[in-house]
């Protein structure tokens, strides 16, 4: 049963710790059983046989990733063949656990609710970069998308108003006044650079 394992608390200042964080991984932890997972404030993932843990989000993550879930969602509404998923995601994929800001699936690939990590890869997994994530660390995460079988990754940039769509074909850098590009496996979703960023832009 999930339990509040590190209980002790030593503070550092934030410049001595590099994030993600690697936790020791607990007793009788499983990847893909949620009732393992320590019980923490914060994201965490499980790659690479690592514990990997990230702060709770700040104000311009918070907010561009409601922006990703508003145009996500009300796409998902005319296009009733997917499923948009957000709240830290959870995939197990390859024996490793990842949580996405925002993600969309095939709802024939997925079939029915379980009350667990969904277990088949994503079209689109979406990261929007938090104050303590560099564009590496993105970049990396893209990359461990991709070699899951993710066909597209959307990384967000909120301080810069910048995407990056990565597949395997490459990437492109997006800006103001760019449209994300058109995929059939994704139709009609092309939203506007602008209306990922609303909340920030108006900040």
């Amino acid at each position: 049963m999930a339990q509040r394992a590190f209980d002790e608390l030593v503070p550092v200042p934030r410049s001595a710790v590099r994030f993600p964080l690697e936790l020791p991984v607990p007793a009788g932890f499983v990847a893909d059983a949620l009732d393992t997972w320590p019980l923490i404030d914060g994201q965490l993932e499980f790659v690479g046989g690592k514990l990997l843990y990230l702060p709770p989000s700040a104000d311009r993550q918070q907010d561009t990733t409601v922006d990703v879930i508003t145009t996500l969602g009300t796409w998902r509404k005319t296009h009733r063949d997917f499923v948009v998923a957000a709240n830290e995601a959870g995939m197990v994929l390859g024996g490793e656990t990842r949580a996405a800001d925002a993600a969309v699936w095939r709802r024939d690939v997925l079939g029915g609710y379980e009350g667990k990590y969904r277990r088949v890869p994503p079209i689109l997994s979406v990261e929007v970069q938090g104050e303590l994530e560099d564009e590496s660390m993105l970049r990396a995460k893209a990359g461990w998308y991709l070699a899951h079988g993710v066909e597209v990754v959307w990384l967000l940039f909120p301080a810069e108003r910048r995407v990056l769509v990565i597949d395997a074909a490459g990437e492109r850098a997006l800006g103001a006044g760019d449209q994300i590009p058109a995929r059939a496996s994704l139709p009609d979703l092309t939203p506007r650079v602008e209306e990922l960023f609303e909340q920030v832009e108006r900040g």
